[in-house]
């Protein structure tokens, strides 16, 4: 999977390198990846059930 497109959080403000980058358009899962580690750490495949209720926890503040 190296032609991911990948995306930071619109929350990432003044420090891009501290947050999240995913990969939209891949069928069932979500690509997740470290800023900090771009193209040299691993990348997480998480189901999509999965990463929305991440997203929904987070949004909480779970």
């Amino acid at each position: 999977m190296n032609t991911h497109v990948w995306r930071k959080s619109s929350y990432s403000g003044t420090n891009p390198d501290q947050c999240l980058e995913v990969s939209d358009g891949h069928v069932g899962v979500v690509p997740v990846r470290d800023s900090k580690l771009a193209g040299a750490g691993p990348v997480l495949h998480i189901t999509r059930p999965a990463w929305a209720a991440f997203v929904r926890m987070a949004k909480a503040g779970v």
